[in-house]
């Protein structure tokens, strides 16, 4: 149970999973049908709001609960779910429990690194008016983060990194 008694299951399905792929696939798809004559800094310049709102879905799923941790949590059910309807009545196949065995925790740094992402998130949505382009990438990596596959990657490389730069800019180490 975390600190404000809000539970949390962080399990991912193989429908989570599809759906979390389907997401992604279907931004970068957008993307290099828009870029597809040739691959320059300019054109990776514009897959970036994806990649980052991606690492941003990814350390939500990360975080060890509370409010923002709960609203992840809820999201990676409601992709399981829907994912499970999807390939159990589309396809007729099972949708097994595909979650990591070890389970990535962010440090306090690391959690304060999500809250500090969250209000650069909340300011350049503000400013802009909501970016529906950004919703997609944030569900994707909501779903993959704590896949045990390749999907599930950048959990393994994100939750280490922002927590060690949480730690050392806070001081906490």
């Amino acid at each position: 149970m975390t600190p404000l008694g809000i539970p949390t299951y962080s399990l991912v399905t193989l429908g989570g999973i599809v759906v979390g792929l389907g997401l992604l696939l279907w931004d970068v798809s957008i993307w290099w049908a828009s870029h597809k004559k040739k691959l320059t800094a300019k054109s990776l310049r514009d897959l970036a709001p994806t990649a980052l709102c991606f690492s941003y879905g990814t350390l939500l799923i990360l975080c060890a609960g509370g409010i923002i941790g709960a609203l992840a949590d809820w999201s990676l059910w409601g992709s399981n779910e829907v994912g499970n309807v999807v390939l159990v009545y589309g396809v007729g196949t099972t949708t097994p429990t595909v979650t990591r065995a070890t389970h990535l925790a962010l440090t306090p740094g690391g959690h304060a690194v999500v809250i500090l992402a969250t209000v650069v998130l909340v300011a350049v949505t503000s400013r802009r008016g909501m970016r529906w382009d950004f919703v997609r990438p944030v569900f994707s990596g909501v779903s993959l983060g704590l896949a045990k596959s390749i999907a599930g990657a950048a959990g393994i490389v994100l939750a280490p990194s922002v927590s060690w730069l949480g730690d050392m800019i806070a001081g906490l180490l």
